[in-house]
């Protein structure tokens, strides 16, 4: 048996806001963008550079419980793992784009990360395995 997450629905405020944040600011493609009249809304997919698996669904909030939630569907926790393979060029590119780290970069046992926080407040690692963890391939 083989089995994959194909995409994780992010709630989002608004498609386009949050298109200009992950696409103008991380980096990430767009994979389709439909429109869903008959349910008012559209199909959102985007990825990372070089990923083919798993893929972030927008998913605009469209009643008033699912707006509680943009921002903090962890709970204040980190939400997503941004895996890379060179930190320091991502880094210093989310830097320059104007994307808030809320916490360092450091050095740990399994590679270097950094904490930072998308448009609405979720948090995000992201991560470079240093070799003791395997990196996960987008091909995996």
């Amino acid at each position: 048996m083989q089995q994959a997450i194909a995409h994780i629905a992010l709630v989002v405020r608004d498609y386009d806001e949050a298109l200009g944040f992950y696409v103008g600011k991380l980096g990430f493609r767009v994979i389709e963008d439909k429109d869903q009249p008959e349910q008012n809304k559209r199909w959102v997919v985007i990825s990372p550079p070089g990923s083919t698996s798993t893929s972030l669904l927008l998913a605009r909030a469209s009643k008033p419980e699912q707006e509680t939630f943009i921002g903090n569907q962890a709970g204040g926790r980190v939400f997503l793992f941004l895996q890379t393979d060179d930190f320091w060029r991502d880094y210093n590119r989310m830097v320059a784009a104007g994307v808030r780290f809320v916490r360092p970069p450091s050095e740990e046992p399994y590679g270097t990360v950094a904490v930072f926080e998308d448009l609405y407040g979720n948090r995000w690692d992201l991560l470079q395995y240093n070799g003791s963890t395997p990196y996960v391939s987008a091909a995996a």
